[in-house]
């Protein structure tokens, strides 16, 4: 934590002030504030400034970020063929989840992200390796990244016996969320395989994030199953769905009702606005009064190619994909990458007031709408109060140290 005076900036567009950081937090925002005697002082130039950005659903432990590019030539198209082809070529690569997390970790806190959510392979081959690497990094970065571990049952729960004890060993172990799977595209028994999920749940007293690929009726039902159980146990606002793809292509009148009772039981959404499948819509989500934030899934690993670390960039193709034109709709765009990822994700203090945490980030943008579009260099990162990376570049220091270069 650091003690910092950044002086004209325009906190999300507005008029220029100076922000006083003691302690790693910020202690006061106003117009030509006092200077602070053994207080760094920095000079924003009337740079736009936002808050540290949020990446609410990603998977740092399979990520190929800086190693040779992967030639995919044999992966079928199916999402079953992605887990087994995934799950063989890391087992035979020796993929080392430590490091290649922690360059990714990297590459994403260079542009911004300050707070993240990655969901991490467990399954009775790879056992909790995968974990283990990424409890590494989340030591190593711990004074500059937030980082939140979601066990996640990749190759699934029920029709892979062991998984269910061995994601209740990862949440003894540091894991914040227990992670789940389409139980009825891949373990084939939605009702048993929810109800040993939300009975995890409950006895660790942990928060659900639930990928579901389930498309149409079959997607509906699904989560017309998971909202029953949030009412049963108990579980509101503890429970987010990830891609949540049958909002996109259900009947209106469906996805209506669907949305009524996740607003109701405040069920949130994690959308990565991805161009290849039917996706929740946005504006639609946000009138029902669903929470929605935003992540980039997997980056350039097996399963794709594609992918950065840019949280301004994720937040631009979601506009993109939802057709959001106005500033207003791209405010909430941004939204999805800020507070709301800080709200759905349970990251506490974020935001530009006094008494927020002091992750701060510097762009040369008239702004928020243009920030979005154009998702420019990051001038300067600060998380805690401390100067972590500058012109997209991390300061090298003993817990960031590293590079920062990608494939």
């Amino acid at each position: 934590m650091g003690d910092l005076l950044l002086r004209d900036v325009r906190p999300l567009g507005g008029a220029s002030v100076d922000v006083l950081v003691r302690d790693g937090v910020i202690a006061a925002m106003g117009s030509g504030l006092p200077r602070v005697a053994g207080v760094l002082e920095e000079p924003g130039a009337g740079a736009l400034l936002l808050p540290g950005l949020v990446e609410s659903h990603t998977h740092l432990d399979k990520t190929l970020w800086g190693l040779p590019w992967y030639v995919n030539a044999v992966v079928g198209p199916r999402l079953a063929d992605r887990i087994d082809n995934e799950r063989r070529f890391r087992a035979g690569s020796g993929h080392d989840a430590a490091a290649q997390s922690l360059a990714l970790a990297r590459a994403f806190l260079a542009q911004g992200t300050t707070r993240l959510r990655t969901h991490v392979d467990i399954d009775t081959d790879a056992g909790l390796r995968h974990l283990e690497g990424v409890l590494r990094t989340r030591e190593t970065l711990g004074d500059a990244m937030e980082l939140q571990m979601v066990a996640f049952p990749q190759s699934g729960l029920i029709v892979r016996p062991g998984t269910a004890a061995l994601l209740e060993e990862a949440l003894r172990l540091g894991a914040d969320v227990l992670g789940g799977l389409d139980p009825q595209a891949i373990d084939g028994e939605r009702d048993a395989s929810l109800d040993l999920l939300f009975a995890i749940a409950g006895r660790h007293g942990k928060p659900l994030d639930i990928h579901l690929h389930e498309t149409g009726e079959e997607g509906a039902a699904t989560l017309a199953g998971i909202l029953d159980r949030v009412q049963s146990w108990g579980m509101q606002r503890r429970v987010v769905i990830s891609h949540c793809f049958c909002l996109g292509d259900v009947d209106e009148a469906g996805r209506g009702r669907l949305l009524e009772r996740m607003a109701r039981l405040e069920v949130a959404i994690v959308t990565t606005g991805t161009a290849s499948r039917p996706v929740p819509p946005l504006l639609a989500c946000r009138a029902a009064g669903v929470r929605v934030a935003a992540g980039n899934d997997g980056i350039r690993d097996t399963w794709t190619p594609y992918g950065r670390p840019d949280m301004l960039e994720r937040a631009m193709l979601l506009g993109l994909r939802n057709n959001l034109r106005r500033d207003d709709e791209l405010a909430l765009a941004l939204e999805t990458v800020t507070s709301a990822g800080a709200e759905v994700c349970g990251f506490a203090d974020h935001g530009l007031a006094p008494g927020c945490r002091a992750d701060l980030v510097l762009v040369q943008a008239r702004n928020i709408q243009e920030a979005v579009v154009a998702h420019p260099e990051r001038r300067l990162v600060v998380s805690r109060g401390r100067i972590v990376a500058r012109q997209g570049s991390l300061i090298s220091s003993a817990t960031i140290a590293g590079s920062t270069t990608g494939a």
